[in-house]
């Protein structure tokens, strides 16, 4: 999903500030980590689950307490607008409740009688999680899974993104008291320590967020060792289909928000726009009018729609895409070192009319939108089944039935009708298909992919 690239844990400076330093933060002795992890295992594991849900509200609480300075943190350290960091501490918060939800609903034993003797199917621990984050929603994402790991019983290592690593440690700090010894715990490093996280043996349970290159690595270096489960939440090239009938003005704000928020960081971004050749010309208009609503900010400030993207290496990448990608630029790219007084890594949002079909394109991470005007529907769905990805796709339409039918159409984990590809509201399920990832969605019930199951069946006790 996000790119989470090595990055040093110190020397670091605030992508909307370079002039300001963030806090030196050492990396982890990850032996001595896990091995807190197996020594609380069992125990955790046979904590009755009321039990667990108290130490989780007791989370709860102090996650909501400290919500203004998690989310000045967020914005702080990844340059998230602090409207978008607010939401995310906010979603962070109603995942105690919906995850709470959801054990009761898959946790407890599931008694079966139409079987040859009594039997009933048990969940149980699987064993120290391991939840490697990425920087785009360094909290939200990975706290999700950490929730889950731990009402199934699981101890959680949890690796922020070195992009996000004093978050992650302020995490780790209000959390990990809450927990007996090795419970929870927050893990530093870059790539090196999620792959020693990943491949130790003792670790029974990796959730990974980040791109496909890198999650297909760790698919095959996982491979031998089959009863270790592996979710995979990795990224998308999305498209937002406009038909003919659409309300166009309603489908340009959409796009518009779904290239901008986060600045295009977001796996779910809009970053490809499939038009009807008919609408294709009205909708650049208001595409255009609606993206000029983006204006580049600080993104500590509340009036702040689009601040900076990560690092220098994603606005060197920007500029590679921006100067390769075949078209017509109907919005140039453009950096802006300077915003507000304040040195950054600062991009204006691109939009280009593509003249091939972006067979080849990967995730760009970036507000680059590309354009593609198609002839009839049939040519829509084919364009966008050419991309290997499968995460979200989003259709506009007055028609359910044109919905209807090409929503079927599409190989894709997350469809909209006449929202934002990137609308994913933490009640539903949220991952992808193809290389977007590997069928163990994040969102609304990952807690299923917390445990093993155990069938259990006897025959009458005799007395003795």
């Amino acid at each position: 999903m996000a790119r989470d690239e090595l990055a040093p844990l110190t020397e670091r400076w605030s992508p909307g500030d370079l002039s300001r330093p963030l806090p030196r933060i050492e990396a982890s002795d990850i032996p001595t980590a896990v091995a807190n992890a197996e020594a609380a295992r069992r125990d955790w594991a046979n904590t009755p689950l009321p039990q667990k849900i108290t130490h989780l509200r007791d989370a709860e609480q102090a996650l909501l307490k400290a919500t203004e300075e998690l989310a000045h943190g967020i914005s702080l350290e990844v340059g998230k607008p602090l409207t978008e960091s607010r939401a995310e501490v906010s979603a962070v918060i109603q995942k105690f409740n919906l995850t709470i939800d959801d054990a009761h609903r898959y946790l407890p034993d599931e008694v079966t009688s139409d079987g040859p003797h009594p039997a009933l199917i048990r969940r149980q621990a699987r064993g120290p999680a391991a939840v490697i984050c990425p920087f785009n929603f360094p909290l939200h994402l990975g706290h999700g899974a950490t929730i889950a790991h731990l009402l199934a019983g699981n101890p959680v290592l949890f690796k922020p993104s070195p992009y996000a690593a004093a978050l992650g440690a302020t995490y780790g700090n209000l959390l990990e008291p809450l927990f007996p010894p090795g419970v929870f715990q927050v893990v530093q490093g870059g790539a090196q320590t999620g792959e020693a996280l990943a491949l130790n043996p003792k670790v029974r349970a990796v959730c990974f967020t980040g791109s496909t290159t890198v999650g297909r690595q760790l698919a095959q270096n996982l491979a031998a060792d089959f009863s270790k489960d592996l979710a995979l939440e990795l990224g998308g090239s999305n498209a937002l289909i406009v038909c003919a009938d659409a309300d166009i003005e309603q489908a340009a704000k959409a796009a518009a928000e779904g290239a901008c928020l986060t600045a295009g960081q977001r796996c779910n971004a809009t970053s490809r726009i499939i038009l009807e050749r008919s609408i294709a010309r009205k909708f650049q208009e208001h595409f255009l009018s609606a993206l000029a609503s983006f204006q580049l900010g600080d993104p500590l400030l509340t009036s702040t729609r689009l601040g900076p993207v990560i690092s220098a290496d994603a606005v060197a990448r920007y500029q590679r895409l921006t100067a390769q990608y075949p078209g017509q630029w109907i919005l140039p790219g453009q950096v802006q070192p300077m915003v507000d007084g304040r040195r950054g890594h600062y991009l204006h949002p691109a939009a280009v009319l593509r003249t091939d079909n972006g067979v080849g394109d990967q995730e760009n991470f970036l507000p680059i939108v590309s354009l593609f005007i198609v002839a009839d529907l049939d040519e829509a769905i084919h364009l966008q089944s050419l991309s290997a990805d499968g995460l979200t796709a989003s259709i506009f339409t007055r028609s359910e039935q044109t919905f209807q039918a090409l929503g079927r159409r599409l190989e894709v984990g997350n469809l909209y009708a006449n929202l934002p590809t990137t609308f994913s509201p933490s009640t539903l399920p949220f991952g992808g298909i193809k290389d977007s990832g590997n069928g163990r969605p994040g969102g609304r019930g990952f807690l299923r992919f917390t445990t093993t199951e155990q069938a259990v069946q006897w025959t009458k006790w005799s007395s003795i």
